[in-house]
């Protein structure tokens, strides 16, 4: 009978001195993952403000791909939530409690199934000249129970933090791949208006021809600025060569009329006169422009069109500045045909 007193004693001993241990664990908690992905700020925010776009990068949702999802009214920005059911993801919910466009995101995370709980989540977007370093961080209270099950568990962090780093992961793989997506469009025989624009020519090969372009772009800007000029149009480039090795370009800001260009200057003016046209459109990063040629100049020769003398020429439709997702960037391609 003793013995079986001692026992139980002990037991107690160990049931309160191990009940004192799980109650002195921290009684918060926080971590955070970071990920430097090549892509502009704007469009990973844009992705994550969305909850409707976590399906495609969330490390929970492919765990569990046919639970249950149900998103609120407003899902982008504060304000922005969903929930979910699953047999593996349990039940819960998350909302968006403020925004700094592209700067941060405040979130707020409850749990209900297998157990209640209740976690902040705070994304940050860094620019870097290595591209948009993205840190998501998590932080909380521990109670009792949440203490006891990470001292059976291990902490909180060492079981989400690599679910944070597969969503990182994940959130770069779609980024990138969102980027390179592109279409070529041939539209056909058109008629291009023709008009005046102010150029400076340069050489550039594949390596600096982005480059060139800004700079050009940026000196007949101050040019025009200087002397009063506007612009009537998004800017173009006409190729005067074009070959394996590079090419010689003449890049160019359109404006109404012709306009006199003081002597010495370092730009000219151009006319592109009326003309019948293939007209092609890339929707893409302007690296596919080869391919969009390529599909030009093929239509061309199956439809035994023949080129003219003016040279082939593009516009610049959309302002990359305005469009931080080069997918989205449209630029029109104008190969000149004979009559």
């Amino acid at each position: 009978m003793k013995a079986l007193k001692y026992i139980l004693l002990l037991l107690l001993v160990l049931i309160i001195g191990f009940s004192i241990y799980v109650a002195v664990q921290p009684n918060e908690f926080k971590f955070d993952r970071s990920k430097t992905i090549k892509a502009p700020v704007s469009l990973i925010f844009n992705k994550v403000n969305d909850f409707k776009k976590w399906p495609d990068f969330s490390p929970w949702i492919e765990q569990e791909p046919d639970a249950q999802l149900t998103f609120g009214d407003v899902t982008v920005g504060k304000g922005g939530n969903y929930s979910w059911l699953g047999e593996i993801l349990g039940e819960g919910s998350m909302k968006t409690i403020a925004t700094e466009d592209n700067k941060s995101i405040t979130q707020e995370i409850n749990f209900i199934k297998p157990f209640e709980a209740q976690s902040n989540i705070n994304w940050n977007f860094e620019e870097s000249p290595e591209g948009t370093k993205v840190t998501w961080a998590m932080d909380g209270n521990q109670d009792f129970v949440t203490k006891l099950v990470t001292v059976f568990m291990g902490s909180i962090e060492s079981q989400t933090g690599p679910d944070f780093e597969r969503g990182l992961f994940k959130l770069d793989s779609i980024v990138q791949e969102d980027m390179k997506r592109y279409d070529v469009n041939i539209n056909g025989v058109t008629e291009y208006g023709g008009g005046f624009y102010i150029y400076k020519t340069t050489n550039a090969n594949s390596k600096n021809i982005s480059a060139k372009m800004g700079e050009n772009y940026g000196f007949i800007m101050q040019f025009m600025g200087q002397n009063g000029l506007k612009q009537s149009g998004m800017p173009l480039t006409v190729y005067n060569e074009m070959s394996e090795n590079g090419v010689i370009m003449s890049n160019g800001i359109p404006v109404n009329e012709k306009v006199e260009i003081p002597e010495g200057a370092d730009v000219a003016l151009g006319f592109i006169p009326n003309m019948k046209v293939i007209k092609t459109t890339l929707t893409g990063n302007y690296t596919n422009l080869r391919k969009a040629y390529e599909a030009a100049y093929k239509h061309l020769a199956e439809n035994k069109l023949e080129p003219a003398e003016h040279k082939p020429f593009e516009i610049y439709v959309t302002d990359p500045g305005n469009y931080p997702n080069p997918a989205d960037w449209k630029t029109e391609i104008y190969i000149p045909i004979k009559e």
